[in-house]
């Protein structure tokens, strides 16, 4: 019997690697693009008219300009039957901030209606301050914690990925307020720094690689978990002055006070003193101002100062958790998320593996449901003045100049003749298709009892769409929604006691689980 060494074998491939000529053996040519293959296509090819004026038109101008479908532009209309009363458009500018604006969002409409503001906004800032926060230590806890695993591993490779992100989900708006509260917009205003996070964020990832690479070496070396949590934490020191640096020091306390509408907030003029000015003589007036016109004009905008003092609350002393409690009233843990995902079976409980902003926050989950389900939940929340977080697929079919959301705006099959028909759970399965930004349904047009289309309040400046809005289609809903948030009072008992039930994790790969930027 010959016997072949594993050494030997070796040898024999290394010298004859080197020989001059020698290369590796060919893939398989089977399914390779043959000559023969190309020749044919280039003889079945025919410009007909039609193609020739399609080449003309797509290779001139900008492609969707020349497939927006002009009917769904000409059937548009932004009339509903119902909307929330709200104020103001926000701006998360060149940030990934969406699911946090949205979740403020929601909650603005209570607070400029119980407090009979004019207009109010939350700081952004001041949640993204903790989000930086907590995704730092998490990211470090994920590093102790997977401190044996090969770079190559594709959790790893993932978490790394994420490291120092902007994106999220309603569970992160849920866990940094009720951990720390919220501020007023001009307690913690936006910086350079906060609407435009890119440079930020790669400073960011830096530090948090250079400290992951501290723990594995120590790791590596037999340090107990406690002197990696020791390198946690100084490295956590080191970037809470980073974040200081770029978005402001976050207050533990601040005094604030705000504008109330139609009444007055403040202690009133004394009856006596209002008395006096009012019943001056005409003529001593003019006389002591030196002129009527210029004593009116006085008069008139020490009266308007007068009155907007008069709309002012008193100062007081708040600390944000109290701030949140007192202002927003309800409590963030009563919604639930629930979830149109055809790839998943309807009616069962999911959770999106590590999709947690923080080390003891449990992770995204939600019920999956058929799509006339959540419409007609997200509805009845409108109509009672609920507005609705919602998360969906913004790179499909939306025009940002008019505002418009309608399945088949853009009509590529027929400019190219094209076969691009594919479903929803397709879309999902080979990553056309998942949620990828966050807003707030404001408004429902119901026709015959179902909702035809919705209004929607996103964050991306009063300068696009329809002032800052947009009309989403029901068509549009069906297709690219895949997530809304409701308080659970609109849900029925039978979804759920879904909940109840043990969660089925999902990869933290599966398409959509990343989290909204």
């Amino acid at each position: 019997m010959n016997h072949h060494h594993p050494l030997r074998q070796l040898y024999i491939t290394l010298v004859l690697c080197l020989l001059p000529g020698w290369r590796l053996p060919a893939q398989s040519m089977e399914g390779a693009i043959q000559p023969q293959f190309l020749e044919r296509m280039r003889t079945d090819l025919e410009l007909d008219a039609p193609a020739r004026a399609a080449y003309n038109a797509v290779t001139n101008n900008k492609l969707s300009d020349l497939v927006l479908d002009r009917d769904i532009l000409r059937a548009h209309d932004t009339k509903f039957t119902h909307k929330i009363e709200t104020k103001g458009i926000t701006n998360q500018k060149s940030s990934g901030r969406c699911w946090m604006f949205a979740g403020l969002n929601i909650l603005r409409p209570k607070v400029i209606e119980a407090k009979k503001m004019p207009a109010f906004e939350f700081s952004t800032a001041y949640l993204q301050f903790w989000d930086k926060m907590e995704k730092s230590n998490l990211f470090l806890e994920q590093m102790i914690e997977l401190r044996e695993r090969d770079f190559t591993d594709r959790e790893w490779q993932l978490l790394v990925k994420w490291a120092e992100g902007d994106g999220g989900w309603w569970n992160y708006v849920v866990g940094l307020v009720e951990k720390y509260g919220l501020v007023p917009q001009d307690v913690m205003p936006e910086t350079y720094a906060s609407e435009h996070t890119s440079t930020m964020n790669r400073v960011l990832k830096t530090k948090l690689c250079v400290e992951a690479v501290r723990i594995r070496e120590a790791a590596n070396q037999g340090a107990p978990i406690s002197d990696l949590r020791k390198i946690k934490e100084d490295a956590l020191s080191e970037i809470y002055r980073f974040l200081v640096i770029n978005l402001g020091n976050p207050p533990t306390s601040f005094q604030w006070r705000y504008e109330v509408s139609g009444k007055q907030a403040a202690k009133p003029t004394s009856t006596s003193e209002a008395s006096d000015t009012d019943n001056k003589p005409t003529s001593e007036t003019e006389t002591e101002s030196g002129g009527g016109r210029l004593h009116t004009d006085s008069v008139a905008a020490e009266s308007e100062q007068e009155e907007d003092r008069k709309n002012l609350t008193p100062f007081q002393t708040y600390i944000p958790i109290t701030f949140y409690r007192e202002f927003v009233g309800v409590s963030l843990q009563q919604y639930v998320c629930l979830s149109n995902d055809p790839t998943n079976p309807f009616f069962r409980h999911f959770a999106f593996g590590r999709a947690t902003n923080m080390a003891e926050l449990r992770e995204m989950d939600f019920v999956n449901l058929p799509a006339e389900v959540l419409k007609q939940v997200a509805m009845q929340a409108v109509l009672a003045d609920e507005p609705v977080w919602f998360a969906a697929d913004v790179g499909v079919d939306q025009y940002g100049e008019s505002g418009i959301m309608e399945d088949g705006l853009y009509d590529y099959a027929t400019l190219f003749g094209m076969d691009l028909t594919i479903s929803k759970a397709d879309r999902i399965r080979f990553g056309l298709g998942a949620s990828n930004h966050a807003m707030v349904f404001t408004g429902v047009d119901v026709q015959d009892g179902k909702p035809h289309k919705w209004l929607v309040e996103n964050s991306w400046g009063s300068e696009k769409g329809d002032g800052g809005r947009w009309t989403l289609y029901d068509g549009w809903f069906d297709q690219n929604v895949y997530m809304v948030i409701v308080p659970e009072a609109f849900v029925s008992e039978e979804l759920l006691a879904i909940f109840d039930q043990p969660a089925t994790l999902l990869p933290p790969w599966y398409p959509g689980a990343v989290g909204l930027d």
